[in-house]
């Protein structure tokens, strides 16, 4: 069995920063590309950002210069710190990994639970 845990959602001010954290666990073999997806209330889901094993990245254009998405390979966690938060960026945020268990012989791409993000005054 293969999971991905997130945290650390909440509410924070416009401008305000908050870093989330996604962790892989279970009979992993290969942890590939990693990425967080968003969902704002009423639309659908969007790619923010993704982050390759060998560690090159992609934005999407609403985020660039305000996000960083990284990944530690050894502990097979990934993160997106969100510095300068609009309230435009309030949705929930999933995080996404494509990943090759222990016997198999494909990659299968698994999602996280969703944590909030709400940015207000």
């Amino acid at each position: 069995q293969v999971q991905l845990v997130e945290s650390g959602g909440g509410l924070v001010q416009p401008g305000g920063s908050l870093r989330l954290s996604c962790a892989a666990s279970g009979s992993i073999l290969r942890l590939n590309t990693m990425g967080w997806y968003r969902q704002p209330p009423g639309k659908q889901r969007e790619l923010v950002a993704s982050i390759t094993t060998g560690g090159t990245t992609n934005y999407a254009d609403s985020v660039k210069g305000r996000f960083t998405i990284s990944r530690d390979n050894a502990k097979n966690t990934e993160y997106l710190q969100m510095n300068s938060l609009k309230p435009e960026d309030t949705a929930v945020y999933y995080c996404n990994a494509a990943i090759q268990g222990l016997g198999s012989t494909y990659v299968r791409n698994y999602w996280g639970q969703g944590t909030q993000v709400t940015v207000s005054s």
